[in-house]
């Protein structure tokens, strides 16, 4: 080991050994951040096709509640004159029972 071509060749190995190191690092490190910058635009762009459904979705579901809010306020029409319709026959049937009373002689109570 007191040779100096000895020293010239573990000096040689050593900076080949911390260039190759070295290089693979650059490569690497560039290859992961060109696979993550791509896989940014991939998400970037899904990310957006996503927004895109999602707003359709939303703006078909306000076209269903507009449709339930009509079919909601024809069912109130139809309440309202089913209450009068029930109206008139309760009116109706006080007015039989009474008509009824008075044709067979019973006492009325007015």
């Amino acid at each position: 080991m007191n040779e100096p071509q000895v020293w010239t060749l573990i000096g040689v190995f050593a900076t080949v050994m911390l260039g190759g190191m070295t290089l693979m690092t650059t490569f690497i490190s560039r290859a992961t951040a060109s696979a993550i910058g791509g896989v940014e635009a991939k998400v970037g762009a899904l990310r957006g096709e996503m927004v895109a459904r999602f707003e359709a979705l939303d703006y078909r579901f306000e076209g269903i509640d507009s449709r339930f809010d009509a079919v909601h306020s024809r069912f109130d029409a139809v309440n309202i004159r089913l209450d009068a319709v029930e109206t008139k026959i309760d009116h109706l049937d006080r007015d039989v029972t009474f008509l009824m009373r008075r044709a067979w002689g019973e006492p009325t109570a007015d």
